[in-house]
């Protein structure tokens, strides 16, 4: 999952600004599991260091205020390149998973 973690958030920051519990939140409900705030603030700290995201502070209506992250232009771009990638990776071991080619067992 920490793998993928960095391109899911991005990914959870496409449709707009969104801050962490509801991007923690979001990646949850799409069956990525639990993160943890100690896992995701950190990358969107360095991603922030990156210029993937903006960082916006919000007062609250009836609380503290929150961080707001979005996409910038070049996190979106990041975004298009990884998924792409990640397409390639994974249309490749899917294919090489179900090949019914026998593995090599002898060393060349």
């Amino acid at each position: 999952m920490r793998a993928i973690l960095g391109v899911l958030t991005l990914r959870a920051l496409e449709p707009g600004p969104s801050y962490g519990y509801a991007i923690i939140a979001d990646l949850e409900s799409h069956g990525m599991g639990a993160v943890k705030g100690g896992t995701l603030y950190p990358l969107l700290t360095r991603y922030e260091s990156a210029g993937l995201v903006a960082v916006e502070w919000r007062p609250g209506e009836a609380g503290p205020g929150r961080k707001y992250f979005s996409l910038t232009d070049l996190g979106r771009s990041e975004l298009e390149r990884v998924r792409a990638e990640w397409s390639r990776f994974t249309s490749t071991s899917t294919e090489y998973l179900s090949s019914t080619t026998p593995v090599r067992t002898d060393t060349p």
